[in-house]
């Protein structure tokens, strides 16, 4: 069998399951979820990944389950260690024979390398057949040199050394247009020191494999990683609004009315015969709770208070550290470690939980935030107002708010910046600060969002 080169076929094999930007707690536990069952139920070599990074709650209950952070996985476009390949080497003072016993098993390349660890040149039937034909024709000497001689010269006399070099986190798409301009063959791929990693060949380069995604928790292309279209996107498995973007081929596309994405995975786990391990099903609970306000919400369906029940008793058993917690107690912990703005950063405040929305022209965005007492927002208006305009200036955004929900109460302030004139017609009360009480309302899924869009949209 003809050997194939490039170390595609490792990234090819893989499954990236990933939530929203600005993760909240219900994005990473599906995700989590969602990587375990597809490798169970399916047989795929499933990664779970994040988009951003973890918030204060999500981390409160990865510690508590003594679960690592999933890999984050910021963009889909492919990079030059997708398609290099770490071949043996052969140091520049030993002799051709050396170089040629490598090339012969690598399709006819040989990379040099120095002591330590910075590339050389390379050793291929190009650089072979130059450098004999350098020094046989003007020398009579070398004609009467037999092929073991040649073979003893050292690999530095025959190795091509203006190879071009690339980092092996460098997106392939941000430098094609200088692959093509140098019309290398090949390329050294370095690591952040320098250092050799591996080689690459300019064919790999202009044809690179794309990685394959599941989306959770979100369908719209604003909220997901960035260069997504450069990805295979296989799958999502959402509970918020429409707003996908166009795929080349059929997926499979599930969004469904309940509370959070770790139900519909709770779901598919059951339905599969199969009990989630009880971190995960710890993880799940949390996102489930997180999302539903401990089954408060108006996004609760009773399919979240059977998954709960279905969740809780794969994860509330004796030995585990969930084992003396019910579904009110450990949500009451989950929804206490994401709450409180005195002890976050305001630019933290409105960028942990933030979504980013298009309609009629604008783009905007609208970042909730949990706090166990409605009126400690009074205190921090001014510097939420700037944090929100540097969100703003920061994503290029025609307005932006932010939604500070009381756990305990059940209600919100909401603050907005350069809000356009007909969202004055919301119907929440306004306060003497400029924000508005919105009585009765912790969803911004179900009941903020709908009503700014249609507002918007008239």
């Amino acid at each position: 069998m003809m050997q194939t080169f490039g170390n595609s076929q490792k990234y090819l094999d893989r499954v990236y399951v990933t939530g929203h930007i600005n993760p909240d707690t219900d994005s990473i536990a599906a995700a989590v979820g969602y990587a375990w069952l597809l490798s169970e139920r399916d047989g795929i070599l499933s990664v779970a990944a994040r988009a951003g990074a973890i918030n204060r709650q999500t981390s409160f209950v990865l510690k508590l389950l003594e679960l690592e952070p999933p890999l984050l996985l910021t963009d889909a476009s492919p990079r030059f260690e997708s398609v290099m390949r770490r071949l043996d080497v052969v140091g520049p003072d030993k002799s051709l024979l050396e170089a040629w016993a490598i090339l012969t098993r690598t399709g006819g390349i040989a990379p040099v390398v120095n002591a330590d660890g910075t590339p050389f040149g390379l050793v291929t039937g190009k650089s072979l057949f130059d450098f004999l034909r350098k020094i046989v024709g003007p020398h009579p000497k070398y004609r009467e040199m037999t092929i073991a001689e040649l073979l003893d010269i050292p690999c530095r006399e025959a190795a091509q050394t203006d190879i071009p070099k690339f980092q092996t986190g460098t997106r392939i798409k941000d430098v094609i247009n200088r692959v093509l301009r140098l019309e290398a063959d090949e390329y050294w791929v370095l690591d952040e020191h320098k250092r050799y990693l591996g080689v690459v060949r300019q064919r790999d380069l202009l044809n690179p494999p794309r990685i394959k995604v599941v989306l959770v928790d979100h369908n719209e292309p604003q909220q997901s990683i960035a260069s997504l279209e450069e990805a295979e996107l296989l799958e999502i498995l959402d509970h918020h609004r429409l707003g996908n973007q166009s795929t080349h081929q059929p997926i499979k596309f599930t969004v469904d009315t309940v509370g959070s994405t770790s139900t519909l995975v709770s779901e598919q786990i059951e339905d599969a015969g199969l009990s989630a391990p009880l971190a995960i099903a710890g993880l799940l609970l949390a996102g489930l709770l997180s999302d539903t306000l401990i089954l408060t919400s108006p996004t609760t369906t009773e399919r979240d208070r059977a998954a709960a029940n279905r969740l809780a008793r794969w994860a509330f058993v004796p030995g585990s550290a969930l084992e003396a917690e019910t579904v009110k107690s450990y949500g009451e912990k989950i929804v206490q470690a994401g709450a409180g703005l005195a002890t976050q950063v305001p630019d933290d405040v409105v960028t942990t939980d933030m979504k980013v929305y298009e309609t009629a022209g604008y783009k905007f965005a609208i970042a909730q935030a949990e706090t166990s007492d409605i009126y400690e927002v009074g205190d921090y208006i001014p510097k939420l107002q700037a944090a929100l305009k540097n969100l703003q200036n920061s994503q290029g955004l025609d307005f932006a708010g932010l939604m500070v929900t009381d756990v305990v109460e059940g209600s919100s302030r909401l603050i907005f910046v350069d809000a356009p004139p007909a969202l004055d017609e919301l119907p929440y009360r306004p306060l003497p600060d400029g924000t508005r009480f919105a009585e009765g309302v912790v969803s911004r899924k179900k009941q903020l969002l709908p009503i700014v869009l249609s507002l918007l949209e008239v």
